[in-house]
């Protein structure tokens, strides 16, 4: 089987089953390299939030589609994100929330999205509790960024995200405290904070 291909990583899905004996839901999130910030991200009230983190089944190698954000937005403007958003209540699943986001942000039509399951939800010190729905999407769609939300949609080799190497674990002042972070540049784009953080995620339960 080729490595880092689609069916690859199809294959290595079931390693995400058992990681938290008896019950206990895993979490990851901000806190894993800031654990003093614990309390921050295990706040009882926290939001519902879900991004899709789509695979492309390219023959040449899978690929991994990543938005940047508009710079008018008043949250995490110009960051690169996964699609997704806030779960709504007319929302039937985490699932359910990352294809309509999906389709909102990026035009991404659900035809060719096939969902395969989920990492941990991921705590943030902002008040988010995100659920990352792994999925594949098979060549052939067309994207239609929304540019209310996107100023740019890029895809990025799954074999680059899913190599320890390209990982850097930086950091910068946020509140008056040293706040850990990874980041992971790639063709003029810095992946980092959250998003790095899920990437970093698949890679320990499913590449490491």
């Amino acid at each position: 089987m080729t490595p880092f291909s689609a069916a690859d990583l199809r294959a290595r899905l079931p390693r995400l089953a058992g990681r938290a004996p008896g019950g206990v839901v895993e979490e990851i999130g901000d806190h894993v390299l800031n654990p003093d910030w614990a309390q921050l991200a295990e706040r009882p009230a926290a939001r519902e939030a879900a991004v899709l983190v789509p695979v492309v089944d390219d023959p040449a190698g899978a690929t991994l589609i990543l938005t940047r954000r508009a710079d008018s937005l008043r949250k995490h403007s110009g960051q690169v994100a996964f699609p997704g958003g806030s779960i709504d209540p007319e929302d039937a699943s985490a699932e359910a929330a990352a294809l309509r986001e999906s389709r909102e942000e990026i035009g991404l039509d659900d035809r060719f999205v096939e969902t395969l399951g989920r990492l941990p939800p991921y705590r943030t010190t902002t008040g988010f509790r995100i659920t990352p729905v792994i999925a594949i999407v098979t060549p052939g769609f067309t994207l239609a960024p929304n540019p209310v939300e996107v100023a740019d949609v890029f895809e990025v080799p799954l074999a680059f995200l899913m190599d320890a190497a390209n990982h850097r674990r930086e950091s910068r002042m946020f509140e008056g405290r040293e706040r850990f972070y990874y980041s992971m540049p790639f063709g003029g784009q810095i992946i980092w904070g959250v998003t790095a953080g899920i990437v970093r995620a698949l890679y320990e339960r499913l590449y490491a």
